[in-house]
């Protein structure tokens, strides 16, 4: 899903400057470790604080609370925490059961899936949560009058009839999931899918009570008094997308609300690095956002207050193709070899981030135990010369001396640092090009990605199911998350490949999926992918069974548990 942009160059050594960024995270303390140690601490002798109260800092506003609508990271963090949908990922990755009463059933050839729910499940308002309202909320996600932007992205090519419906050849009610009964679901796939029971805890397929959203009409998810919820936590104050503080109560209806220990969760929103340091310094938070800074890295190494680990999202620029310019692939290429990756990651970033010459990032997917970066190339490496020579050539075919482009970043301090040092790199590296930097609220950023209305644009993406495809299939001519009018039919016959004729040829599968990576970083330069992050964030050491995920929501809040 679309990351929020994290990002922090060392303008400050001072002891007691920690700059903090961003906007979420997870696991539990200590620098040394990875995903998340748990659910945590269930055998802990520490005694449990009288106040079961967390309060968290983030660096962005929820843009939408509307679980069809919704499409960036602090959205389906925040559904995550207040809603369930059949299956989530526990503490440990793994996918188990939510609403749904054990893991499905599938007919000869996985297409067809049946799922049992649970009976006891509510919203909060107290009326059961049944399978007509899984029906509902997928209906409306891929119904074109709502205008999702993940509902086509998710379903088409993969739910039966989530195509057609989208194109306007087929009814709602013909879409491939069906209520056999108030608790029984029937989920029909368009082809067999290896990644779906990871695929289905997505915050997209979630439930909506369709007497609710219905009568709320217009208002539905507008603040936090225009919405259900049936997860661990319920809003009990958000006042919309602008709102910069919010608040989540344990949910009394849950159907595991007996294994929720926080009463309480306080969330504000900083953008200021060095006002969210001096809360976490000062006791007035439990949760930073990311760190991004050398300064407070070696201040806390070792310390049981940091905790670091590689998540699976990369970053890179985005290349708008409505612009002419930007249409000739030689200034994609000069652009996409300019930037010192190495430079940014040890240097700006100096976080632990790694170089990334690659869009599927490593240590995510494997096959036969192998990472799917273990076969697969490098493309778009540094290479200022060549990036010159690219240039030149580019400004020739277009009959120019300089080029003028838009770059759209994010209005945190972290943000606006990194984008000065990419805009340093390109205009020192490429002579005649100019760079104007708008730094707007994440919220914008988003809606200026989806209108094309931007020339270059820093965006990052985080995988949303467990499959090289999260990544792939984003790239497709016409894709609904694509914004940017890239085209290349070499590329889509393979990602149609890797999605239909190879699902069954797992070893095929990858090479298909490998070769386009190829054309979409090096013969087409695209994107220009630029690192794979690693995340630090400062926890307080009292903060038991903090969860990170690998994908989908950035972590879980319902295991937590607040010690002495």
């Amino acid at each position: 899903m679309k990351k929020s942009k994290l990002s922090l160059l060392l303008v400050l050594s001072l002891v007691l400057s920690m700059f903090l960024a961003a906007c979420s995270g997870g696991g539990e303390k200590n620098e040394g470790k990875t995903k998340n140690e748990g659910k945590n601490n269930a055998g802990s002798e520490e005694k449990l604080a009288d106040e079961q109260v967390l309060n968290v800092l983030e660096s962005a506003e929820i843009p939408t609370m509307d679980s069809v609508m919704a499409e960036d990271v602090m959205g389906f963090t925040m559904l995550n925490a207040t809603n369930e949908g059949l299956y989530r990922l526990d503490a440990d990755q793994k996918v188990v059961p939510g609403v749904a009463d054990g893991m499905p059933t599938y007919n000869d050839d996985k297409t067809v899936l049946t799922i049992k729910l649970r009976q006891d499940a509510k919203w909060s308002n107290g009326d059961p949560v049944t399978a007509h309202d899984f029906v509902y909320s997928w209906q409306r996600a891929i119904n074109p009058d709502t205008a999702s932007p993940y509902g086509p992205y998710f379903m088409m090519g993969k739910i039966k009839n989530a195509t057609e419906i989208s194109e306007g050849k087929a009814k709602l009610e013909d879409l491939g999931i069906k209520a056999l009964d108030d608790y029984t679901l029937e989920i029909t796939l368009v082809r067999a899918l290896p990644y779906i029971e990871s695929y289905i805890t997505f915050q997209l397929f979630y439930p909506q009570n369709q007497k609710f959203v219905e009568a709320q009409g217009a208002d539905y998810a507008k603040d936090a008094a225009h919405l259900l919820y049936n997860g661990p936590f319920k809003m009990t104050k958000w006042d919309g997308p602008t709102a910069t503080e919010w608040v989540l109560e344990k949910n009394e209806t849950y159907t595991n609300a007996k294994d929720v220990t926080l009463t309480k969760i306080n969330f504000n929103v900083s953008k200021d690095p060095q006002a969210s340091a001096n809360a976490f310094t000062a006791g007035e938070t439990d949760i930073t956002p990311k760190l991004a800074q050398a300064a407070i890295l070696s201040q806390y190494e070792g310390s049981d207050e940091l905790l670091r680990y590689q998540e699976p999202s990369i970053w890179w620029l985005k290349m708008n193709e409505k612009n002419p310019a930007l249409k000739n692939k030689n200034i994609r290429k000069a652009i996409a070899l300019s930037v010192d990756k190495k430079a940014l990651v040890d240097d700006v970033l100096a976080n632990g981030s790694i170089e990334a010459d690659f869009l599927v990032p490593k240590g995510f997917a494997f096959l036969d135990g192998k990472d799917f970066r273990d076969t697969a190339g490098q493309w778009s490496k540094t290479n200022k010369e060549e990036a010159k020579k690219y240039w030149d050539k580019g400004l020739a075919e277009l009959g120019v001396k300089e080029v003028k482009f838009t770059y759209v970043g994010q209005d945190t301090e972290t943000a606006k640092t990194t984008d000065a040092f990419i805009k340093d790199q390109l205009e020192k590296n490429l002579p005649g090009l100019k760079l104007t930097i708008e730094s707007v609220p994440f919220k914008i950023r988003i809606a200026r990605e989806n209108k094309f209305e931007y020339d270059l644009l820093m965006g990052g993406w985080g995988p949303d199911y467990a499959d090289p495809m999260t990544y792939m299939d984003l790239w497709i001519t016409g894709g609904e998350q694509q914004h940017m009018d890239y085209s290349n039919p070499e590329f889509d016959k393979l990602i149609k490949a890797a999605s239909e004729d190879l699902v069954d040829k797992p070893q095929e599968r990858w090479k298909a999926l490998q070769d386009a990576e190829k054309i979409l970083l090096e013969d087409d330069a695209a994107i220009a992918p630029l690192y794979q992050r690693s995340v630090n964030l400062l926890i307080n050491p009292k903060v038991k069974g903090f969860a990170h995920h690998a994908f989908g929501a950035d972590y879980s809040y319902q295991w937590i548990k607040i010690t002495k």
